[in-house]
């Protein structure tokens, strides 16, 4: 068998060849050129210097920075060891401050950040967009695969067997059928990603593929592409860029961008405690499910026990409490489903997640609709538009039931609710209510789990009393009584506390007026 040409893919040498491949520069000025001010070798560029700078360089590389962003400074780092690298090559890199040259950044039609463009040949309309780098090599590797063809990615056999990375390897006899050059198109799209070519018959013969490309591992086959004649790059990209995931994903400082950037857009996320008795085997099931939905919907686990995951779980409006708790949200519209079921096995989270594909899952609103008549009966039935306006009334005590439709828990505790609300209805200081959290969102603090029972104080001040004591009638009642004295005489102070600041204020009024009239 011939043997086959090895392409060594470290910098270094893709530098030395990008730099065999184009002339040096010659139109730099040994002097400095004042016009084109420069820090470590990036040219500093704007609205007054551009377009000399497009039509002096054949290959202008441009980052646009946007300053005070980590992801800014994590690939402006990269753009920076680049330029390194790329000293006295043809290709020019260029830095603009999208803060500083908002005119110029619009009028280039610059709207995603942070961005690159490659400018060839001074054409201001055309540039060539360069998938945001995770590091130097990513730039070199792209510019290398833009210079270079299908030739360049052949390997032989060992060099497969021998790397623990992700590798992408296309199965190809002929370099110039046109699959190879779907398959090469999307190698220029996926710098951070291995790709190879094989064209060796005892390869071919070992993985019993033709015109076929595989995922692998130290050899080991992930999953298998067939290309087609309507095989598109967009379909192969979509392809690797799911299967180069694990079926599930933990959400963190690190996956966070893989996550967002991934062409599924259809999100499940498993919100649980990593350190809690039952996650062995919800995550089984969550993984499970994962396998069943791969290219339909992307899963992913957040852990409620790390606190840098607070920000996520306040945007989905999740409590700590509330864990283990599936959401499934689409990127394009934002609207989140939640899984109406305290039970997460395999069928369960399967059955969810087929109704959400068929259009069949109820979205979770902000907030439901005023039902008619919810003040009419002794339980007063609130959602997310009336709960703060009727709960923080300072004149009167509100004892508020939150409770999850589907917990047969939750449902137990209604006719314990009924009851309270009969036996007090005549007390027209005080109010019984109740509200679905699971299709309400609670903009408010909340602890532990539902059914929560939660007691309004009549104050100006936004105090909340959680109930933690026995669930039966005089122990309620007995609770109810109690806050309400204690708030009567906070009420006092708040009371002397408002008429102190108000007569304060009215003197500072009084003041400025004689000073006004004075003038």
């Amino acid at each position: 068998m011939k043997k086959l040409v090895l392409l060594l893919l470290l910098p270094g040498v893709m530098v030395f060849c990008l730099c065999m491949l184009v002339a040096a520069d010659t139109q730099s000025d040994p002097q400095g050129d004042k016009t084109f001010p420069e820090t470590e070798g990036i040219l500093q560029l704007g609205k007054g210097n551009f377009n000399r700078a497009l039509k002096k360089h054949k290959q202008l590389l441009v980052h646009f920075y946007t300053p005070l962003t980590s992801e800014g400074h994590r690939v402006a780092a990269a753009f920076e060891s680049a330029a390194a690298e790329l000293q006295g090559s043809e290709v020019k890199l260029a830095v603009i401050d999208v803060k500083k040259e908002k005119d110029l950044v619009m009028k280039l039609n610059v709207t995603g950040q942070p961005t690159i463009r490659l400018y060839l040949s001074g054409d201001i309309n055309n540039p060539a967009l360069c998938p945001v780098p995770q590091s130097s090599a990513s730039i070199l590797i792209w510019l290398q695969r833009r210079a270079g063809s299908p030739a360049d990615l052949i390997v032989d056999l060992d060099q497969l067997e021998a790397t623990e990375e992700l590798t992408v390897v296309g199965f190809f006899k002929e370099l110039n059928h046109e699959y190879v050059q779907v398959f090469y198109a999307a190698a220029i799209d996926l710098p951070d990603i291995r790709f190879v070519v094989m064209q060796s018959d005892e390869v071919i013969n070992k993985y019993r593929v033709t015109q076929d490309v595989l995922l692998l591992r130290k050899s080991q086959r992930i999953q298998a592409y067939k290309m087609k004649p309507e095989t598109s790059k967009e379909d192969l990209i979509v392809f690797i860029s799911i299967y180069q995931m694990d079926p599930v994903t933990e959400y963190n400082g690190q996956t966070a961008s893989q996550i967002l950037g991934s062409p599924v857009l259809n999100h499940a996320l498993l919100f649980v405690n990593k350190s809690s008795d039952d996650f062995q085997e919800i995550f089984s099931a969550f993984h499970s499910t994962a396998e069943a939905f791969r290219m339909k919907i992307l899963f992913v686990l957040v852990n409620v026990d790390e606190h840098r995951n607070g920000r996520l779980m306040e945007y989905f409006r999740v409590r700590h409490f509330e864990a283990p708790h599936i959401r499934l949200v689409n990127l394009t519209d934002h609207m989140t489903y939640h899984l109406p079921s305290e039970t997460l096995d395999v069928e369960i989270i399967k059955q969810f997640c087929h109704s959400y594909l068929e259009g069949k899952a109820k979205p979770k609103l902000q907030s439901e609709p005023i039902p008619e008549g919810w003040d009419e009966k002794p339980v007063k039935e609130l959602v997310g538009m009336n709960l703060e306006k009727v709960a923080f009334n300072p004149n009167k005590t509100v004892f508020v039931l939150f409770y999850v439709s589907y917990s047969e828990k939750s449902r137990s505790v209604f006719p314990l609710w009924e009851e309270l609300a009969e036996a007090l209805k005549d007390r027209e200081d005080v109010v019984v209510a109740r509200i679905d959290a699971s299709a309400n969102d609670i903009n408010m603090s909340m602890q532990g789990s539902y059914p929560s029972l939660c007691l309004f104080p009549a104050l100006y001040a936004e105090r909340v009393v959680v109930y933690t004591g026995k669930r039966k009638m005089k122990d309620l009642v007995k609770f109810v009584d109690k806050e309400m004295k204690k708030a009567k005489k906070d009420r006092v102070k708040e009371d002397e506390d408002r008429r102190k600041y108000i007569e304060a204020m009215k003197e500072e009024e009084a003041k400025e007026n004689k000073s006004k009239d004075e003038l």
